[in-house]
C-alpha cells in the first residue's frame, strides 16, 4: 500500500529569503528570539533551568514551551481545525495528521543549508527520515537516540532485589519461576513497611495500560521487540494484531490466575497512575512489568530513603524456555515521532540552526552532562566525570533533571545513542557502559557477583543473536489515518476486553476471550493487519 502523500510543499524562495539574513554558525547567533514549542510529551516547563539558559546564551533562542493539560489527546486536532500552530512542535503519534493537513514544512533544503550537525548525527540513517518513495520530503526529525549500542534495558519484567536475594539470586527467566519467587516471598513477608505486600501491580485505568499490560504481553508471550500493538513476523513482514496472536491467550490466562490468587493487585484496573507509582515508592510491590522511564521517580524515592533492596532488577522473563527475550534486539530508526516545523513558524532558519546546535558535539554534551565545572568535570586525562555527590543527587532527587536541565531537554530532540564517543573519546550520554559500571549500587553489585557477570545486561540474550529490523518500530511510524483509526478502535476494545478476561472467574475465561476475539474481528482486525503488512513491505522494499 502506498503511503498517503502530503500536500505540503516548501517553496525554495522562502528558504532563500529567510536564509539571506543569516549564514553564520550556530555559536555566533546572538540576536534574541523566542519560539513557541509545543511538546505533546512534556510537563510544564519554564525554560529557566541552567542548561536551558546556557542553550539560550549559545543560540539566542528562548523557548516558550506549551504542553497538553491532563494528556489532552485532542490538542493537535484543534490546531488543525483552527489552522493555528506553534512555531515548531513534537506531536507524538499525531504527526501524520499534521502532515496530511499540510501543516508541516519539508525540512530538506533547510537541513542542506543550515544543518551539518543534524546530518552528521543521523549519518547513514539520514535517508530514513524521508517520508516515502513517492514523497521524499523530510517533515520530522526523529526524537529517539540514533545509533550506538543498547547499554541498559528494562527487560520484560522487574523484580525487587530483596526478592532475588531471598531466592539466592536465581534469575527467573520464565513466568513460572517469576511467579514462584514472588509467591514464596509473599507467603513469608505479608507486610512491608507496615502495609500489605503486593505481589504484582499494573496500571490500566488510562493510557498506561499500553506500558504495563499490552507491551509486556508481546515481550513475554512472543519474544517480540517493541512494535506497539503489533507482532511482525520476521520473514514475511506479516503484521498481526497482538491481542489475537498466538501465546497471548496463555499469558492473560496466567494473569487471570494471578488475580484470582491475590498475587496481582486487585486495584490494577482502576487505580490511577499516581496511586500505582505511590505503591511502588512505598516499597511493597514485589514485581512489575513496566518501562524504567515510567517508574523512575518512584525508584528515586526508594533510593532517597535508602531502600535500595526495594528497587528493581530488570529481567529477561518469557513465557517458557522456548521463547528468547528480545530486549536487546536492535530496531530500525524510529521515524514517525519527531520534531516538525509548522507553516506558521516565524523563522524556520533559526529553528533549524537551533536544532543543529543541539545536535553538535557541544550541544549534545550540554544536554546530557550539563555545565562543566558545575555538573561535571574533566580530569587530567581529558575524561569527563561527575562527583559522587552529583551522582547521588541524580539517583535520589526526583526533581534533579527538572532542576538542572540535564537530560530533560535531550528528548524529544535528536540525540546520539549509547556508547558513541565524541572527538575527545568521551561518551555523549551518561548511560554508557563505563559510567553504568562505575555507578552500580550495592544491591546491583551483589547480584553481579552472584551471577558472575560484569554488566546487568549480560544476563540477556545479546543483540548479535537477533537480526536488526529493517523497518521503523510500528508504534512510532506515521501510519495512514484509516489504519490508525482502525488500530485505535482495536485498542479500545482490547483494553476493556483484556481486563474482563483477567478479573473473571476461571471457568468464564474461555467465554470472555472468545467474546474479545469476536469483537476485534467485527472491528476490522483482519483489514488492519492486511493494511499494515502492505505498509511495512513497501517500507522495506518487498
Amino acid at each position: 500500500m502506498k503511503r498517503l502523500l502530503s500536500s505540503v510543499l516548501l517553496v525554495s524562495t522562502l528558504v532563500c529569503s529567510l536564509g539571506s539574513c543569516s549564514n553564520q554558525s550556530n555559536t555566533e547567533i546572538s540576536d534574541p528570539i523566542t519560539f513557541v514549542f509545543y511538546n505533546a510529551d512534556g510537563a510544564e516547563e519554564t525554560w529557566s533551568d541552567p542548561v536551558a539558559k546556557q542553550i539560550t546564551r549559545k543560540t539566542g533562542v528562548t523557548l516558550n514551551i506549551d504542553s497538553p493539560v491532563n494528556s489532552d489527546e485532542k490538542r493537535v486536532k484543534r490546531m488543525i481545525a483552527s489552522g493555528e500552530y506553534p512555531d515548531f512542535l513534537y506531536a507524538k503519534g499525531e504527526s501524520q495528521s499534521l502532515i496530511e493537513a499540510g501543516a508541516l514544512m519539508d525540512l530538506t533544503e533547510l537541513i542542506d543549508q543550515y544543518g551539518p550537525n543534524i546530518k552528521k548525527l543521523y549519518g547513514d540513517e539520514f535517508q530514513k527520515l524521508k517520508y516515502s518513495k513517492g514523497n521524499p520530503g523530510i517533515y520530522l526529525l526523529s526524537s529517539w537516540q540514533v545509533g550506538g549500542e543498547i547499554v541498559s534495558t528494562s527487560g520484560t519484567a522487574q523484580l525487587q532485589w530483596a526478592v532475588l536475594k531471598e531466592n539466592q539470586y536465581v534469575i527467573p527467566k520464565t513466568l513460572y519461576m517469576y511467579e514462584k519467587a514472588i509467591r514464596t516471598y509473599m507467603n513469608k513477608y505479608q507486610t512491608i513497611n507496615g502495609k500489605d505486600t503486593i505481589g504484582i501491580s499494573l496500571c490500566c485505568s488510562d493510557w498506561h495500560w499500553y506500558t504495563t499490560l499490552s507491551n509486556p504481553a508481546g515481550f513475554i508471550a512472543n519474544g517480540s521487540p517493541d512494535n506497539g500493538q503489533w507482532i511482525i513476523e520476521n520473514s514475511t513482514y506479516k503484521a498481526n494484531y497482538k491481542t489475537s496472536y498466538k501465546g497471548q491467550k496463555e499469558y492473560f490466562k496466567w494473569l487471570n490466575q494471578m488475580y484470582l490468587e491475590g498475587i496481582l493487585d486487585p486495584e490494577f484496573a482502576t487505580q490511577t497512575n499516581e496511586e500505582y507509582l505511590e505503591k511502588i515508592a512505598e516499597g511493597r510491590v514485589l514485581g512489575i512489568m513496566d518501562a524504567d522511564w515510567h517508574y523512575a521517580g518512584a525508584v528515586a524515592s526508594l533510593k532517597a530513603s535508602n531502600q535500595y533492596e526495594r528497587t528493581y532488577a530488570s529481567l529477561p522473563v518469557t513465557m517458557n524456555d522456548t521463547i528468547k527475550c528480545a530486549s536487546l534486539q536492535k530496531q530500525g530508526l524510529k521515524t514517525g515521532w519527531g520534531i516538525g516545523i509548522t507553516k506558521a513558524c516565524k523563522d524556520p532558519v533559526r529553528v533549524i540552526q537551533f536544532i543543529d546546535y543541539l545536535c553538535s558535539e557541544e550541544g549534545q554534551i550540554l544536554l546530557n552532562w550539563g555545565i562543566e565545572g558545575i555538573h561535571y568535570f574533566v580530569d587530567e586525562e581529558g575524561k569527563r566525570y561527575r562527583t559522587a555527590e552529583e551522582i547521588k543527587k541524580y539517583n535520589e532527587d526526583t526533581n534533579y533533571k527538572e532542576r538542572t536541565g540535564i537530560e530533560i531537554h535531550r528528548y524529544p530532540f535528536p540525540s546520539y545513542g549509547g556508547n558513541i564517543l565524541d572527538s575527545t573519546g568521551n561518551p555523549y550520554t551518561l548511560t554508557s557502559t563505563v559510567s553504568l559500571e562505575s555507578q552500580y549500587d550495592e544491591e546491583q553489585k551483589a547480584a553481579l557477583a552472584a551471577w558472575n557477570v560484569k554488566d546487568l545486561i549480560d544476563i540477556f540474550p545479546g543483540s548479535e543473536e537477533f537480526e536488526t529490523q529493517e523497518y521503523s518500530p510500528v508504534w512510532t511510524d506515521t501510519l495512514p489515518k484509516e489504519l490508525k483509526d482502525l488500530q485505535d478502535e482495536l485498542d479500545r476494545i482490547s483494553c476493556r476486553g483484556l481486563v474482563d478476561c483477567i478479573i473473571c472467574d476461571s471457568e468464564q475465561f474461555e467465554e470472555e476471550w472468545d467474546n474479545l476475539q469476536e469483537n476485534l474481528d467485527k472491528a476490522g482486525r483482519k483489514q488492519a493487519e492486511k493494511m499494515l503488512t502492505e505498509y511495512i513491505q513497501e517500507e522495506v522494499g518487498k
